[in-house]
Formats: structure tokens, C-alpha cells, sequence
């Protein structure tokens, strides 16, 4: 039985204390796929609190994600992937984020990531990160840390912070 005792909401009060969000400060969050840390309480209490957020949105033939404003009022759809993202029309209201909350399936304790294989994350964050100063934080399950440390290739993109529900983990000196 796969029991998931830790607590969302806990890492959403780390997430407050240690990455200090500001009211101008456009975040962007994900929809939780399969096993990924559920994010919605981070969002939900982002919300709450009057932040700005978005959620990512794949484009068609690129790697770089789109940002697109969410409330909670808006439609999600599944895509091909069966990951759940806005759904975009003429309407639509594209950010740039200046926090990026990030899924992943592991992490070492260099700030490296496992996710789920597309390379979306890394080509965005270089992306962003070209641009302007963002945080890239990611929000995790404190049994997906490593021991050792994940293989890396030179469009891998490092975190600057991994949450869990224990606490905050900064990778920046």
C-alpha cells in the first residue's frame, strides 16, 4: 500500500518562509501528474493570498513551455501526455514567470533533477533564465531525494531550492 503521509500544506508554508514570494512576483505552478508532489494547496494558498499565477502550457513543436495566467474559476484539459494545463483561447493571458515551481521524480543534493523525460523544464528555465533572473524551485516528497548524485548532461538545468513537507533545501551559495 502506497501511503503518502507527507503533508502539502506543509510544504506550502516552507515554500512562504523560505522563498519569500513578492506581491509583484509572477509564479507559476504545475498540475500534478501521477505520482508528482500534489502542488494545488501551494496554489490554492498563492491565490488566497493575491499572487499572480500560471500554469505551463506544452506549444506545438517546441520545448519551451507557455505561460498562461490560471484562477480557479478556468478550465483545464488533458493533453496527449495526459497532463492537465489551461485551456487556451484568444482570451488567454500569457505571463513570464519569475518563480518557477518545478515536478520531478527525484532530486541529488547538487539541486539536479529527474523529470519525466521531455527536457521542457530544462530548455524553459535556460530559456527564462537567459531573460531575467528567475527561482527555480522544486516541490518534492522528502523519499525522492537521492543519495548519490543524478547523471547530468549540459542542458540541465540545476534548482535554486527543493521543498518538502520537512523543509527548504537551497542550492545556491
Amino acid at each position: 500500500m502506497d501511503v503518502r503521509v507527507e503533508d502539502p500544506i506543509e510544504a506550502s508554508n516552507h515554500f512562504f518562509s523560505a522563498i519569500k514570494p513578492e506581491k509583484g512576483q509572477v509564479i507559476s505552478a504545475y498540475w500534478p501528474f501521477g505520482r508528482e508532489f500534489d502542488s494545488r494547496p501551494l496554489i490554492e494558498k498563492l491565490l488566497e493570498e493575491g499572487f499572480t499565477c500560471a500554469l505551463p502550457v506544452m506549444k506545438k513543436d517546441e520545448k519551451i513551455l507557455g505561460f498562461a495566467r490560471w484562477q480557479e474559476d478556468m478550465k483545464l484539459r488533458e493533453t496527449d501526455y495526459e497532463v492537465m494545463e489551461p485551456v487556451v483561447n484568444d482570451k488567454t493571458e500569457w505571463l513570464e514567470p519569475d518563480i518557477v515551481v518545478v515536478p520531478l521524480l527525484a532530486f541529488d543534493r547538487r539541486g539536479y533533477r529527474l523529470g519525466q523525460g521531455g527536457g521542457h523544464y530544462d530548455a524553459t528555465l535556460a530559456d527564462l533564465r537567459a531573460r531575467k533572473k528567475i527561482a527555480a524551485v522544486g516541490l518534492a516528497y522528502a523519499q525522492q531525494a537521492c543519495l548519490f548524485n543524478l547523471p547530468i548532461e549540459d542542458h540541465d538545468q540545476k534548482l535554486d531550492w527543493v521543498i518538502t513537507p520537512q523543509g527548504a533545501q537551497s542550492f545556491n551559495p
